[in-house]
């Protein structure tokens, strides 16, 4: 008689075999955790084979087994294309997010299909059992269901009481901190989608590790001549009032934070328009001299920011979270801002209609697109039009619309104001970037790329970003004919890289080798004003979270900078970038999250526990961030504005 596999073991092969595989291609690594992820798939193979067993017939217990490995074979898969695709773990507050995204399947099924190989891979379980079910024992021999209930929970116990002696790892992600990507890389996709869950129907609090070092350090090491941009706000008033050990943590926290000084661009634009656009898919492989030449001219004058990056955090939605809140935005977070109406007194809408301008927001394409027509108003954007609630009447809302109709139509409607502030969201450099698929900008501006040595993808892109260059130039004439020019700002950063493109296709364009976590985000961040004709090169690293405190000071705004998450780019506090999976880039260096690996600049002289408070302001970030969309802190600390 040949020996017959138990169904538990292929239960627990199943489940361990997807969780490398998923590791192996996510993380680059299948040891961080291993021992957390093998206890914990004892209990769900457990699980698993319990429930089988409650079907008497072999024939029941054998499609009942289909059906579950079908389904977990499709979580692994879904994740993985959600991850190459977003960079972020699918989590479940973000189901209204995934489901508005359906109006760009194209590009899903593009990144699906560039990992098929992997999906592949992920469905030889399925595949092994189907033809060689018969090498299972699906025998129901468990006739004491309590005995196999009991074994369960005696592997659950026995997973939480091994995680308890690793505080910074186990722990620490499984108990006090609401981390996605970490928690599965310690304890599998599998246990952290099941807390993922647990957490979004229950609630979950993170507490903010307070940073006092960070202010002493700053102290010792930077003199500056100007003050620093704060406001006389009592915390301690504010702690004896909290309602909540979250408000007050939050408020140590500020209090902590590091403020930004004054420098000597403070209030350089003060009193001028702005116009801020949120640019799609732009990165500074669009700036040509010949192809884009208005934004090349653009970021080649005034200030050029030599070190700025665009991170992907959840495509578009998270890239305009970041620079109109200077906020980190998270999946939990994003949900928080649409879900909860909260107050963000420091955002361009709210800071400019207290200072007397009129502003605008102006989208072409649909209004609800990311539920802008919820968020928007959080802003202090109440004049906001698209597609289906105005801009219909203006430009032709068929996918894919022009920008250059979108500026030329909506000049006229606020340039006639003496102070406006305006904000444009883009849409003509979208993905996916062909000439054949749909795509009518890239098919408009075929024939301008056509002779470019590149990938017909790539010149789909570049044909693309010809049109929102155009876009820029109309801004201008318009302002020029208009009389608003030299007192107008334009500031342009893009919402993420275009990451329907690979790296290999970015590197055929980019003027140096870019890797795939850092560099591929690279970018440009144009802040520009017809007037500013001496360049001024800034090396310091900044990021869309830098551009609404980078502007404030620019404008001369009374704000306190230990409210926001992000730096006034041009000011002497250390440059950070952040990325999705708690990686960075600072003045000092850079830190690979996920092979724990920091390698700091030549020539750089670093205190011994540098990368541990970079680590921990890191971490505080995503949980601050978190927290003042949660307690709605803003409308206490200061008031609505």
């Amino acid at each position: 008689m040949n020996k017959k596999l138990n169904l538990f073991a292929f239960y627990l092969i199943l489940i361990l075999y997807l969780e490398l595989c998923y590791k192996i291609e996510v993380y680059k690594n299948f040891t961080d955790g291993l021992i957390f992820t093998l206890f914990f798939s004892i209990t769900v193979a457990l699980i698993l084979y319990f429930l089988t067993k409650i079907f008497k017939t072999r024939n029941k217990q054998f499609i009942f087994t289909i059906i579950i490995t079908v389904l977990i074979s499709f979580l692994f898969g879904f994740n993985l294309v959600y991850y190459k695709l977003l960079d972020v773990p699918f989590s479940i507050s973000t189901i209204t997010l995934a489901s508005q995204a359906i109006e760009f399947y194209k590009i899903g099924f593009q990144v699906f299909f560039e990992n098929i190989g992997y999906i592949l891979i992920m469905i030889i379980p399925l595949i092994l059992l189907i033809i060689f079910n018969k090498k299972i024992d699906f025998r129901n021999y468990h006739k004491r269901k309590w005995k196999l209930f009991s074994k369960i929970l005696i592997s659950y116990l026995c997973s939480i009481l091994i995680i308890i002696p690793f505080k910074q790892t186990g722990y620490k992600y499984y108990f006090k901190y609401d981390n996605l990507l970490e928690s599965i890389n310690y304890f599998g996709l599998i246990t952290s989608s099941r807390l993922n869950v647990e957490r979004f129907l229950f609630g979950f609090n993170d507490t903010i590790e307070i940073q006092k070092t960070f202010k002493e350090n700053r102290n010792e090491t930077v003199i500056s001549k100007y003050e620093d941009n704060i406001l006389n706000i009592d915390f301690a008033s504010l702690k004896n009032k909290a309602i909540s050990d979250e408000e007050k943590n939050l408020y140590e926290y500020f209090e902590n934070n590091i403020a930004t000084s004054k420098n000597e661009y403070t209030g350089m634009y003060k009193g001028k328009n702005l116009i801020f656009i949120l640019a799609e898919g732009f990165n500074s492989i669009a700036v040509d001299e010949k192809l884009t030449p208005t934004l090349y001219k653009l970021t080649h004058t005034g200030f050029v920011f030599n070190n700025y990056y665009s991170p992907v955090f959840l495509s578009t939605t998270g890239g305009e979270f970041q620079a109109t809140t200077s906020l980190i935005p998270t999946q939990e977070i994003l949900n928080l801002w649409r879900k909860y109406n909260p107050s963000f007194l420091y955002s361009f809408g709210n800071t400019f209609n207290s200072l007397g301008y009129q502003t605008n927001a102006y989208h072409d394409w649909t209004y609800t697109y990311y539920k802008r027509d919820l968020t928007m108003p959080t802003l202090g954007f109440n004049n906001y039009m698209g597609c289906k609630n105005g801009m219909e009447n203006y430009i032709d809302c068929k996918w894919l619309p022009s920008d250059i109709d979108m500026i030329n139509k909506t000049s006229p409607l606020y340039m006639q104001n003496d102070k406006f502030m305006t904000y444009y969201i883009s849409v003509s450099g979208h993905a996916p970037y062909n000439f054949n698929g749909g795509n009518s900008i890239a098919i408009k501006n075929e024939e301008l790329v056509k002779n470019l040595p590149y990938d017909e993808e790539l010149k789909a892109y570049l044909a693309c970003q010809i049109e929102f260059d155009r876009a820029i130039e109309a801004l201008i004439n318009n302002l020029k004919a208009s009389n608003k020019l030299d007192d107008t700002v334009i500031v342009i950063t893009g919402d993420h890289y275009p990451y329907t493109l690979s790296v290999d296709e970015i590197n055929e364009i980019s003027s140096y080798e870019r890797d795939e976590l850092f560099e591929v985000n690279h970018s440009n961040l144009i802040i520009w004003n017809n007037n500013d004709k001496i360049i001024k090169e800034v090396d310091k690293v900044g990021s869309q979270i830098d551009v609404l405190p980078t502007i404030l000071n620019l404008f001369g705004v009374s704000y306190d900078s230990r409210l926001l998450i992000g730096n006034d780019i041009l000011s002497d506090t250390e440059g950070l970038a952040i990325f999705s999976d708690h990686s960075f880039i600072s003045d000092n260096g850079k830190y690979i999250n996920s092979t724990k690996t920091f390698i700091p600049n030549n020539s750089v002289n670093l205190t011994d526990n540098y990368l541990e408070n970079m680590k921990l302001r890191v971490d505080n970030s995503f949980i601050a961030s978190k927290m003042i969309l949660e307690t709605d802190i803003y409308r206490k600390v200061i008031g609505d504005k």
